[in-house]
């Protein structure tokens, strides 16, 4: 709902109705207030006691509460009904019009909207970065310092907004933009203490004392699924419950609990003005322990509230209702294993208390083993910081090391995600993630799509066959290292077994017909249709296989430019029309649905088009497509580059190492305004002032890259320390696009290979003999040049240490720079 200026001369709300949802932060007072503005501005608030009083979705356009824990939220949503924080109210008031909806829902997936930000001494770039993610996340961003300002974002106190917090005393929290930066990567809201001015901890001499974890309340009474007897609240000295006024419940015989406990429970609903109920078509709550089952299709069926014990148990302790999708141990648990995970051991280190309970509960959940110790044999370690043995163990072993968001966003999406997402791998430096452990929710969708409706089947289908559809989902989702090379193997063994003894595949369920028996017509079709797909399997296996044993992993995408299904780069003939598109200009603008039509693979680089705007950029994505222009994410396959001006993002260093024509961001939004396909001439990205800035040409770099086939860094030995400013994977990943990889350093001795016979032990110029280490000039970094430099010579190796801007420079020009202006010198260590 876009802001709407005031649709009546009688008031703001002249046309809207509101709910009001009662709760602790919103009582009596509050809601009093509430009722007199809306009514003062021409609204009308139909239900003002809401979940005590009912509601009628259909005669309202807002619900105004504090949380998105109540009853009627999924269906309000359905509906259109606008679900929104009271500062909704004051906001609209304040400017005389009906203030953005999203900007004050209540939903804990928008963790940015308690944050009104604005910044202090940063760059353009970084301002408008910034503002894009905070409107994303749920928050506002001020240009000027207001009264509604939580966050000042400054690089240091010397700026005449943090003087004014000062000098004013004013409630608000200075912090550096890292905070913003370490949120946006996790996708969560991390405490800002370590990021806060003046004093700042991440900024400080790092040492080896790990971040302590702090309280969290997220996991308090959903650290299990199925709780046991002896956890059972009691009732004793309280008042009869609220929750349950309304509710028809069914506790289903799948909880397997004992009948004194059952009658206990039944007690409990009945004195708080609940009922019990022996039928699910009665009912409007289900309990139940699995997804599966007669009732809990059915209730998924009439889409009435699903929660199981924990659930129950949490709302008759609290006494105040909370959605069961919001926790993922208060939703019924899967009977089966998520596809991928059966089989593999998991380790945690350093979660502590109820975080760790819980992580360990759904990793048993999803169908993996979760391991007390550290072994050789584990798959995954799973940490809350990098700062202990376990990991350092891990990384020596070459286990995959990720934080606890890969667990639970598999089980929240179930499906296993890719280990390589960068923010399953982030890790801030003062930050114990236990702080944000069970804050993802049940994906309500995947319920609706996976479980809802075909849980009876599943229950009903061979686990062997089920287990076939997560072959292709296991080879891109598992480790990157030694665990893959063991996913990689049993999908190879899977799909060979799959196709000699099962008939089904994902395939048939997605056709509707999961309810075929063996013999029929329709199981010899799914038995070719599962035969195709395993032949087209095998195809990704051998691709796979290819790209784990290249040196480095598969990163970027992983493709070369030797490599047969990969894009060439800087191919101008792309960009030129076809003859037909000249002799008729109507033909650039008709859609272009098939992959034939693709006249351009472009990839995009600090485009401001899109910042906050993700619905426009879907959009417009779609129609560069119908245009020919295929957006890409990864430079290896990207023909053209666009960019606003000469940047130095990731994707921009990369990208340039491919050669490939780079155009103005302009180019974009002229083919959108004209809709159509139009030639680049015109559009070629010119960039003086950063040519300068940079000391680069890029008629000239664009001229080494072709001319070096990303093989700029080819035999060079690089290491590289895992704190490196800019980030180890954003170095790793430049590297890879020019021809190498980094190998991280932490200081112990490694077999360096000597250098090749006869090459001169003396010959600086001799770059076979050189060995580099990219590094921080800091303390913590210092006291590793020297373990460095005796291990690079005791190979008969030339060590150089160097920082970091050596690599982007060499990378950013397409040729190596020379060493001195770079180096660092060790008699600093």
């Amino acid at each position: 709902m876009a802001e709407e200026t005031n649709p009546s001369k009688d008031g703001i709300f002249s046309q809207s109705s509101f709910a009001i949802v009662r709760s602790d932060p919103l009582g009596d007072a509050v809601a009093t207030e509430l009722i007199q503005q809306i009514e003062l501005h021409g609204g009308e608030v139909v239900v003002d006691n809401y979940p005590a009083e009912r509601l009628n979705l259909e005669s309202l356009t807002h619900i105004i509460t504090t949380t998105f824990d109540f009853p009627d939220y999924y269906d309000a949503l359905d509906l259109f009904v606008q679900v929104v924080k009271p500062a909704w109210v004051t906001a609209s008031v304040a400017t005389d019009k009906l203030a953005h909806p999203r900007k004050y829902s209540p939903d804990p997936k928008l963790f940015m909207s308690d944050v009104v930000a604005t910044c202090a001494d940063l760059p353009l770039g970084d301002k408008d970065a910034i503002a894009g993610g905070i409107l994303a996340m749920g928050g506002n961003y001020s240009s000027k310092l207001t009264s509604q300002v939580t966050h000042v974002v400054a690089l240091s106190m010397d700026n005449d907004k943090v003087e004014q917090v000062k000098r004013n005393n004013l409630n608000m929290t200075v912090v550096l933009p890292h905070w913003f930066d370490d949120c946006l990567k996790l996708g969560k809201k991390i405490d800002e203490g370590p990021y806060t001015l003046p004093d700042p901890e991440i900024m400080q001499t790092p040492g080896g004392k790990a971040p302590l974890g702090r309280p969290n309340k997220h996991v308090v009474g959903a650290a299990t699924s199925h709780p046991d007897d002896g956890t059972l609240p009691s009732l004793s000295g309280r008042k009869s419950l609220a929750v349950f006024k309304k509710k028809r419940i069914l506790l289903d015989e799948d909880l397997k609990i004992s009948q004194t406990l059952r009658n206990v429970l039944n007690g409990m609903i009945l004195t708080s003005n609940g009922k019990v109920v022996d039928n699910v078509s009665e009912a409007n709550v289900l309990i139940c322990k699995y997804r599966c089952g007669e009732n809990y299709t059915k209730a998924t069926a009439k889409k009435i509230d699903v929660g199981n014990l924990a659930w129950l148990y949490y709302l008759i302790v609290h006494d105040l209702w909370t959605s069961p999708y919001r926790r993922l141990l208060h939703y019924p648990i899967p009977k089966e294993p998520l596809p991928g995970f059966d089989g593999l051991k998991i380790s945690l280190s350093n979660y502590s208390g109820e975080a760790r309970t819980f992580l360990e509960n759904l990793i048993i959940a999803i169908g993996a083993e979760c391991t007390k110790t550290l072994k050789q044999e584990n798959t995954h370690l799973v940490t809350a910081h990098k700062k202990s043995e376990k990991v350092a163990a891990a990384e020596d072993w070459n286990i995959a090391v990720v934080n606890h968001l890969w667990i639970e966003e598999s089980y929240a999406k179930w499906e296993m995600q890719n280990v390589t997402n960068s923010r399953y791998i982030h890790f801030p430096t003062k930050t114990n993630l236990g702080e944000v452990v069970g804050q993802t929710q049940i994906d309500k969708k995947v319920i609706e799509q996976k479980f809802s409706g075909q849980a009876q089947h599943e229950v009903d289908t061979p686990r062997s066959v089920r287990k076939g559809q997560a072959d292709a989902k296991a080879l891109d989702a598992s480790t990157p290292a030694k665990s893959n090379a063991r996913s990689a193997s049993t999908a190879k063994a899977k799909a060979q077994t799959t196709s000699a003894q099962t008939p089904a595949t994902s395939r048939v369920a997605a056709s509707g017909k999961e309810n075929l028996t063996p013999g029929t017509a329709g199981s010899r079709k799914s038995k070719d249709a599962a035969t195709a797909k395993l032949h087209d399997l095998s195809t990704d296996i051998a691709l796979f296989e290819k790209e784990r044993k290249r040196v480095g992993g598969v990163v970027y995408g992983g493709r070369r430019k030797g490599d047969e299904d990969r894009v060439d780069g800087g191919r101008k003939r792309s960009a030129e029309p076809t003859e037909a598109d000249a002799t008729d200009k109507k033909q650039a603008k008709r859609p272009r649905t098939d992959s034939t039509s693709v006249q351009m693979h472009l990839l995009i680089s600090g485009y401001k088009g899109w910042v906050g705007k993700a619905k426009k950029e879907d959009e417009d994505i779609k129609r560069l497509r119908e245009l020919g222009i295929a957006v890409v994410d990864h430079p290896s396959k990207a023909t053209h580059l666009a960019a606003p001006n000469i940047l130095r993002t990731p994707k921009f260093m990369a990208a340039i190492a491919y050669a490939p024509i780079v155009l103005s961001t302009d180019y974009i939004e002229a083919c959108l305004n004209q809709d159509e396909f139009l030639d680049t001439d015109g559009y070629q990205l010119a960039d003086k002032a950063n040519e300068k800035k940079h000391g680069v040409v890029l008629k000239k770099a664009l001229e080494n890259a072709k001319a070096n086939k990303q093989q700029l860094f080819s035999g060079t030995t690089i290491y590289c320390t895992e704190k490196i400013v800019g980030g180890f994977e954003t170095l790793q990943a430049i590297a890879e696009a020019n021809g190498t990889t980094l190998t991280p350093y932490r200081g112990r001795h490694m077999a360096i290979p000597s250098r090749r016979a006869g090459s001169g032990a003396d010959s600086e110029d001799h770059a076979d003999n050189d060995v580099y280490l990219i590094s921080n000039d800091n303390e913590e970094d210092r006291r590793l040049w020297p373990k460095f430099v005796k291990m690079a010579e005791e190979s008969r190796r030339t060590p150089y240490l160097l920082i970091a801007e050596w690599l982007l420079s060499s990378a950013l020009r397409q040729e190596i720079q020379p060493l001195s202006q770079y180096r660092l010198s060790l008699a600093n260590a």
